[in-house]
């Protein structure tokens, strides 16, 4: 009878500390990857639209603040996650318009670049390096958005060892030359 009261007193105290115990968190939420993109728009809502235009961008979430702008907003390219949010004063991020500039670029691979890039292109983005076979194995190409943003679009293509290094070099004698293939000079 002793031993029963005393598994009984046992089991009691393993099942309070199950109660108190907190269950363990993922400290990665389902869905997501290690590193990911955090754009600052300003126009967060209208960027989404044209996300969903120009590279088929899928709403996630959106959070919202009483004057329209969003908090944080989530989309889906692909299998890829980015979030956004409005800029707002104080913070320590600025948009491309605001900061005057982008230090990175968005790169998206694909398999029929050409649409991607024309549907892009039909959204308002504006080419910021023209779509063309690379000395690298990739028909690439550079778009911005209308909200500051590059994004570098691309798929693998199948070319001759002689056509890539052909492009290599050409490319090369003009980085000596202090340009940058694809980008005509600006007057």
């Amino acid at each position: 009878m002793a031993r029963k009261a005393t598994k009984a007193r046992k089991s009691k105290k393993a099942s309070a500390r199950k109660r108190t115990t907190p269950a363990r968190v993922a400290p990665i939420p389902p869905g997501m990857r290690t590193v990911t993109p955090y754009l600052v728009v300003n126009g967060a809502a209208k960027a989404i639209e044209f996300y969903k235009k120009a590279f088929g961008a899928k709403e996630i979430t959106r959070q919202g603040m009483p004057d329209g702008t969003l908090m944080h907003a989530m989309i889906k390219i692909g299998d890829s996650l980015v979030m956004m949010s409005d800029e707002f004063p104080g913070s320590d991020t600025k948009s491309p318009n605001s900061a005057g500039g982008t230090t990175f670029n968005l790169h998206v691979y694909t398999k029929d670049v050409d649409k991607l890039w024309d549907q892009a292109l039909a959204a308002g983005a504006t080419a910021s390096m023209p779509l063309e076979n690379q000395f690298w194995g990739e028909r690439y190409g550079k778009l911005q958005d209308p909200f500051g943003h590059i994004w570098s679009v691309a798929t693998v293509v199948k070319m001759s060892e002689a056509e890539k290094e052909a492009k290599r070099q050409a490319a090369f004698a003009m980085f000596e030359k202090g340009e940058h293939p694809g980008f005509e000079e600006s007057n």
